[in-house]
């Protein structure tokens, strides 16, 4: 304030001249020629200068507001990437959900496998044993002039289906 009271005390300053410097610089010589926001009017008898000024202010103010509105599209624009890279982000937890079972499922099969692996390599184990002992007692058996009777104990696994005759 302190600056437009001593504007006004100088005598040297000319109000109406200033008012003329404005509107040589500025286009057109009517209040209305510049364009204000539909929510401003001017009001009737209101001078040139205080006019320019409310303008200015206003076109401050409408300038801050778009700025303010564009950050709000850019907010609209950023919460949409968060919510495509959300939906991505879900999808990738799904597809390593369905690795996992997939793996735990391979894991499981593989689990199985060896171990029917080990229990036939058991069973096979046992049959040669079993082979050998009949071998053994053929070869050693308690007289040759003997026939070899057929032996009534059951055998396990693989050994129950082979023969003597296939046996070298």
């Amino acid at each position: 304030m302190a600056s437009v009271e001593q504007l006004r005390r100088r005598e040297g300053v000319n109000l109406v001249q200033l008012e003329a410097d404005i509107a040589s610089v500025r286009p057109g010589s009517s209040l209305t020629s510049i364009a204000l926001p539909d929510y401003v009017e001017h009001t009737a008898g209101v001078t040139r200068v205080g006019a320019l000024s409310a303008e200015a202010v206003i076109r401050d103010y409408e300038s801050a507001a778009k700025e303010i509105e564009a950050m709000g599209t850019e907010l609209i624009d950023a919460a949409q990437k968060c919510e495509a890279l959300t939906a991505q982000v879900h999808d990738a937890i799904a597809f390593m959900r369905e690795t996992a079972a997939g793996y735990r499922e391979e894991g499981r099969k593989i689990f199985k496998r060896i171990e029917e692996c080990a229990l036939f390599t058991e069973d096979v184990r046992k049959t040669c044993e079993h082979v050998k002992r009949r071998m053994a007692e053929v070869s050693v058996g308690p007289s040759p002039d003997e026939e070899l009777a057929p032996q009534d104990s059951e055998l396990p696994g693989i050994a129950a289906k082979v023969t003597m005759s296939e046996v070298p």
